[in-house]
């Protein structure tokens, strides 16, 4: 059985998408991103699932900083919709709300119905953790924005159904492992994640990136921040679409190298079927 660290607590939404993965997975929840990536690595858990980009929110877990020292690969990513349910006490009217709980990116996905409720809002470790306080404080003022599991697991009522603002809120995951996932070049759509340092000299990065378009390579995803304390040193992580077997990528790799002091390749995987148009499916509401 495969053993899946996430953080959060049951009923989250990181809990589902390790279930969709790995069902009938023994789960490890915690209460950051670190500790999950960290029980990975001391070998407590098989793989961690983290949540990496939101349709709404943007960033959710800083990968690019986790990752660097964790020893871990990306050996897939999964696309997961996102609906929030506003949950009470059961009994509790929407007149009662006083305050509203969750994650800070949950309270930042459901700005409409807050700003049309006039609550006041308070930011809990994970959305699941949130309806558990609620059913915890025993007090009808208080109530959670959490998916639709957390109210049965902390007995409470919904509300308000679906009520994040987008209804094609989206979050991105990604699996991590220990061992790096050698996937075949066998025609499937697939994606590749690495960090990179470029050279200290005029027009490195310009020259760095030229290798993808020159190779036609499709540039999914770049961000950059810096080293340390100074300003100087700058690493980038990006995706790509594609496999470091194909000639074109092993091309467009070959000239970042280069042009980079550091290429280092985080995980190849195959690419979710969101990425080529399939929605995935809609919880019902």
């Amino acid at each position: 059985m495969t053993t899946v660290a996430y953080q959060g607590e049951p009923g989250s939404n990181s809990a589902a998408v390790a279930g969709k993965l790995y069902p009938a997975c023994g789960e490890l929840p915690f209460t950051s991103f670190e500790q999950a990536l960290d029980a990975v690595t001391l070998g407590f858990a098989d793989v961690a699932v983290i949540p990496v980009d939101n349709s709404a929110a943007g960033r959710v877990a800083d990968v690019h900083h986790l990752l660097p020292t964790s020893g871990l690969f990306i050996v897939d990513e999964y696309f997961l919709p996102i609906r929030f349910d506003l949950m009470a006490l059961p009994g509790t009217s929407l007149g009662e709300v006083e305050f509203v709980r969750s994650h800070v990116h949950a309270l930042g996905q459901c700005r409409k119905v807050l700003r049309e409720g006039g609550w006041r809002t308070l930011v809990s470790d994970d959305t699941a953790g949130a309806a558990r306080e609620v059913a915890e404080l025993g007090d009808p003022r208080h109530a959670a924005l959490a998916p639709p599991a957390a109210a049965e697991l902390s007995g409470l009522e919904v509300l308000r159904p679906g009520v994040e603002d987008d209804p094609e809120n989206t979050t991105r995951f990604v699996v991590l492992s220990r061992e790096a996932a050698a996937p075949p070049t066998t025609g499937v759509p697939m994606m590749t994640s690495l960090f990179f340092c470029v050279r200290n000299i005029p027009s490195a990065l310009y020259k760095a990136l030229g290798g993808f378009a020159g190779n036609g390579v499709n540039l999914t995803k770049i961000e950059s921040y810096h080293l340390g304390a100074g300003l100087n040193a700058t690493r980038f992580y990006a995706e790509i679409e594609g496999h470091p077997g194909e000639d074109r990528v092993g091309l467009a790799l070959q000239e970042l190298r280069f042009f980079s002091t550091e290429v280092r390749v985080l995980g190849v995987y195959p690419a979710h079927p969101y990425r080529l148009g399939e929605r995935p499916a809609q919880r019902p509401r």
